[in-house]
């Protein structure tokens, strides 16, 4: 999956579906997309952007390439912008943390290991296994021309995966003869919104996690992860990546 920033809770679901996640950062970084910004709710009403501003945003640039301009500063932005959740919000000071340590924990301004720190902190929070590689670390020789739909069967035959989950609303990118010639199960996950108390501001649905967590406990944000997700067998051929 792409490196995304903050992602909403139907991401976990899928983290928490897989043995193993492959931060899929090789190809062209698509800009003003998830990978650099998320939502959250607006003070007065609606919903807001938290933003990453990058050093370069082309669409010239890999993935992997994409720094974040200024991170101290992008940290204080982020934690002013999160500000008017203080005086409703019970896990308020909870998600201030995660943030801190997000940007506390990389040793580089680079976009993906940014990202990747925000999964591993939240899910830490959270108490989901995170088991992650980095797509361009894995020193991985990719063929010509490949297309949309042939990332994930190449990779995870690379990776000796038997099964591998996608989300539901992408499988159509897919053959399923690509993962059954494999011998790789196609899986795929479906997830159903969680609705939930925002004090007096308006509930958004698939917002960012952080506004998740703002106001649900660790343990009733898990157990919505279990009680919400759907996996069904797409294609027939067990440890999984994503």
């Amino acid at each position: 999956m792409q490196p995304y920033f903050f992602p909403y809770l139907g991401h976990f679901a899928l983290i928490d579906a897989v043995d193993k996640w492959v931060v899929f950062d090789v190809t062209q970084y698509t800009p003003k997309s998830w990978m650099n910004r998320n939502r959250i709710l607006h003070p007065t009403s609606g919903w807001n952007y938290v933003t990453l501003p990058l050093e370069k945003s082309s669409i010239s640039l890999s993935t992997c390439d994409v720094y974040v301009r200024d991170t101290d500063k992008v940290k204080t932005s982020i934690l002013g912008k999160i500000s008017h959740y203080k005086k409703q919000a019970p896990f308020y000071s909870q998600v201030v943390e995660i943030i801190n340590r997000t940007f506390e924990n990389v040793t580089s301004s680079k976009l993906v290991d940014i990202n990747v720190s925000s999964l591993k902190e939240t899910c830490d929070y959270l108490g989901l296994r995170f088991d992650g590689d980095i797509c361009s670390e894995l020193g991985l020789s990719f063929p010509q021309n490949m297309g949309p739909g042939d990332w994930a069967p190449f990779i995870s035959e690379q990776l000796k995966a038997k099964v591998y989950i996608n989300p539901s609303n992408g499988i159509p990118l897919f053959n399923t003869h690509d993962f059954t010639k494999r011998h790789i199960e196609l899986h795929a996950i479906s997830f159903s919104t969680f609705e939930y108390d925002t004090g007096s501001m308006e509930f958004e649905k698939n917002l960012s996690i952080l506004d998740v967590m703002m106001w649900n406990s660790p343990s009733i944000i898990r157990q919505k992860i279990k009680d919400l997700s759907l996996i069904t067998r797409i294609s027939s051929a067990s440890s999984s990546f994503v």
